[in-house]
Parts: C-alpha cells; sequence; structure tokens
C-alpha cells in the first residue's frame, strides 16, 4: 500500500480525500479479514473478496451516496479508492456489488456487528454518559421514503408513505452506531424487537462498562422488552415510553 500524504494549502478542495481517514479507522478493525474468509450463499468462490466488497459500500456510503450505480464513480480513479480504504483486490462492478452483498447480508450478520464492536473498542472511543452517570442507548424505527421505488420489502409506512421502517440502536450522548437491522415499510415497529434488543444489549455491554440506560419510544411499551431488559442485567436501568393509545383502548373495552 503506498503511502498518502498529507498537505497544507490554502486552496478549497471538494474531494472524497476524507476516506483514507476511513480506511486508516477500518483497518484497525478485524472485520474485513473475517469477511475475507468467509463464503456466502450465493457465491462460494467470488472473484471480488467480500472484504473489498464491504469496504466499497462503506465508502460509498460515507459519501453520502446508497445507490449501486455509484460505485462506477469509483472507477475512474481506482487507485485512490483502494489505497484510501485499503482495498486489496479490486473495486467491484455494480453487478457484483449488488449480488456479493446481498450474500453478506444474511450470512454476516454478526461478524459485521461484533466487527463494529471492534472498530469501536481499537479505536479507544468510549460513549460518554449522561449527567446521571448512565451511558443511553437509544432504540427507535427511522422510516425511510422510498416512494415510487419497487425494491423488495418497500411497502407503507406508518408515516403514510412507502419505504422501509429501519431501526437503529445508538449508544452514548454523541449516538456511536450500535447496531441496525433494515425492515419492510409495514412491518410493526415491536415486531423483531426483542430479538433485536438481546443483540443490541450484548453489544453495548462490549462497547462500555458503564452503567447502561436504555430509552425507547411507546411503540415498544411492551412486557417482553421490560422482562429481557432485567433478565440480561437487573442493574440495566431503561425507559419506555407509556403508549397512552393502547391504555385508552383497554379502559374502553373494560367498560
Amino acid at each position: 500500500m503506498r503511502k498518502i500524504e498529507y498537505v497544507v494549502s490554502n486552496e478549497r478542495l471538494i474531494t472524497p480525500s476524507g476516506l483514507s481517514l476511513v480506511g486508516q479507522v477500518l483497518g484497525k478493525s478485524n472485520l474485513i479479514k473475517k469477511a475475507n474468509r468467509m463464503r456466502t450463499e450465493k457465491r462460494s468462490q467470488p472473484q471480488i473478496k467480500n472484504g473489498d466488497i464491504l469496504l466499497t459500500m462503506i465508502g460509498l456510503l460515507t459519501l453520502g451516496k446508497s445507490d449501486f450505480e455509484n460505485v462506477n464513480e469509483f472507477h475512474t480513479d481506482e487507485e485512490f479508492y483502494k489505497n484510501s480504504l485499503g482495498i486489496a483486490y479490486g473495486i467491484p462492478s455494480e453487478s457484483s456489488l449488488r449480488n456479493q452483498l446481498d450474500g453478506i447480508g444474511v450470512s454476516m450478520h454478526q461478524q459485521i456487528l461484533d466487527g463494529n464492536v471492534d472498530m469501536f473498542l481499537s479505536c479507544g472511543y468510549e460513549p460518554s454518559s449522561l449527567e446521571n452517570g448512565c451511558v443511553p442507548v437509544d432504540i427507535d424505527v427511522s422510516p425511510f421514503d422510498n416512494s415510487g421505488s419497487h425494491k423488495a420489502g418497500v411497502s407503507r409506512t406508518d408515516k403514510n408513505f412507502d419505504g422501509y421502517a429501519p431501526i437503529f440502536a445508538y449508544i452514548g450522548t454523541e449516538g456511536y452506531l450500535c447496531n441496525a437491522e433494515l425492515r419492510e415499510g409495514k412491518q410493526h415497529c415491536q415486531s423483531g424487537t426483542p430479538e433485536f434488543l438481546a443483540e443490541t444489549i450484548e453489544a453495548a455491554k462490549q462497547m462500555t462498562k458503564r452503567q447502561l440506560l436504555f430509552r425507547m419510544d411507546s411503540g415498544n411499551d411492551a412486557l417482553e422488552n421490560m422482562l429481557l431488559l432485567h433478565w440480561h442485567d437487573p442493574q440495566l436501568k431503561f425507559l419506555i415510553k407509556l403508549n397512552f393509545r393502547r391504555k385508552r383502548n383497554k379502559y374502553r373495552k373494560s367498560k
């Protein structure tokens, strides 16, 4: 890998040069090495290694580009993008990126979650706590507007538009990403949340040794979430907004 030099200048430059910092952070995790050793369900011996697929997609997302066709921009200056992100073998084509990423999503879910934690710890980050000393872990669904799209899983969200309804978990007052899961737009926010919550608890406990405070919206006002948090660790604290609508409905039925 060629050495990259930084030069101070008064010129105004608008380039993706910041990707080199992203590559250095990713290089501290063992995620890429694990990815290269794993075989996805779609193709046993891909021409482009899984690690390069992940590095390419992370690079695109860092630049705010989520369409697979945007990878063609990387081919205009392959040497720069390979050196910046640490891509070892080659930048994938649009079709290779799409197909292999599907397989990676199915086969490497736990490895990606572990890799995120490993990268976080390797960089020496420590999520900041609240004034009460607890480190917050905020969990909520954030619907995406994919109106007019025919992608699999796009359906009517509770925001009254077509899209996805992914769930995110952020740790610390800074909002470091702890866990994420893509969901169909029509999926209720509580559906699948206990499993997601269990994953998030394990990841968060690795990211800090301080006391954790889980905060969730009224859509997750469910006894199973509370029991799960208490069962994992009685010392865990949580705040779940009361679902007044459900309480009113139960009251009306009782009358």
